[in-house]
């Protein structure tokens, strides 16, 4: 989860230190999942427990927490929720490969900011630039073209990037755990949505491969479109963003039900938290901590991506749920099957 253009802004700066700084971290262990266990990839205790009892609270005909199937909405954030987001956003690496790929036809960006500073990787010079550069950055690498171009784009993209500590393919440094939560979630009669600060159609292209979430039932900030000889244009004006407020207020504009569950990582999750639990019925608002450096990556109140600080707060008074990822989860990632992740 993002602010969205501030924190592309951070992770374009950090690109050139952070990659050359990684190493990949120990394997983790196939956990093969059994018919009695819907969550193999979780250790048994009380915050797997929390979200095992809530579904069949929900689920439960007759009892007292039942929830119709119609109005079992979950959503979840993505960035640091559903995958890694360190040390910077997938995204901010997609904009930066984006800019040295288009270079080739834009010899003046060599002396023109914010272009040389990803080029350069100079810090200080994108830094200075600061939020009016990364809009630049995004507009160029997101815009002028169709939707359906812009989907060819980034499924090129995403095909072949890989994580520069995993070294794996980002749709292989999806969290095994969550994705169990939400075929869990699915069996017992939830629809499952994204709801994330990345921008929308970066996301669209890959999540139903990577998460079973398809298309259509993902929500993040967004590029203005119009229609154009018969195809819709990205135009380089941003229609929405999706992170903080903005998350209750597209869930409402999108989806039209108050989520019964809601799982996030950082702050900018916190409203959407505070929107789902403040519904009537039985409610569940989940935190993703990270806590791993070994497996994964430890991070909190000083991070520059992914802040958790008030949201954690927040949990803490509320008995939100907050995930260990250390304690709570028996591996991180799916296990690598003939190159290639299981799909859910």
């Amino acid at each position: 989860m993002r602010l969205w253009s501030m924190n592309l802004v951070i992770a374009l700066i950090g690109t050139g230190l952070l990659l050359s700084g990684c190493h990949p971290s120990p394997e983790t262990k196939t956990i093969s999942e059994t018919h009695s266990d819907p969550l193999p990839s979780w250790n048994d205790g009380p915050t797997k427990r929390s979200i095992t009892d809530f579904v069949k609270r929900v689920t439960k005909e007759g009892g007292p927490d039942f929830v119709p199937q119609a109005d079992r909405v979950a959503t979840f954030d993505n960035d640091g929720t559903l995958w890694v987001e360190q040390p910077i956003y997938a995204e901010a690496i997609f904009i930066n490969d984006r800019i040295e790929q288009l270079a080739a036809d834009h010899p003046e960006w060599k002396k023109k900011q914010p272009y040389a500073a990803v080029l350069d990787h100079d810090m200080k010079a994108l830094a200075a630039d600061g939020q009016k550069g990364a809009v630049q950055l995004l507009m160029v690498t997101h815009t002028g073209m169709t939707v359906e171009a812009f989907d060819k784009t980034v499924s090129e993209w995403i095909e072949g990037a890989q994580h520069p500590r995993f070294h794996r393919p980002f749709t292989q440094c999806i969290y095994q755990p969550m994705v169990e939560v939400l075929t869990y979630l699915r069996q017992n009669g939830f629809k499952t949505y994204i709801v994330s600060g990345g921008e929308q159609e970066f996301m669209r292209p890959w999540t139903e491969k990577a998460y079973g979430i398809p298309r259509e039932q993902v929500i993040g900030s967004q590029i203005k479109t119009e229609l154009k000889d018969g195809a819709l244009m990205r135009l380089a004006q941003v229609d929405s963003i999706d992170d903080g407020p903005g998350k209750p207020v597209n869930i409402g504009k999108f989806i039209g039900k108050r989520p019964i569950a809601a799982f996030g990582n950082s702050d900018g999750d916190q409203q959407m938290l505070e929107y789902t639990t403040a519904g009537s019925g039985a409610r569940l608002a989940v935190l993703v901590h990270h806590t791993d450096p070994q497996r994964e990556y430890s991070y909190d109140r000083e991070s520059k991506v992914g802040t958790l600080n008030k949201a954690l707060d927040e949990a803490l008074q509320k008995h939100w749920v907050v995930i260990d990822m250390k304690s709570d989860w028996k591996q991180v990632f799916p296990p690598v099957t003939n190159g290639r992740a299981p799909q859910p």
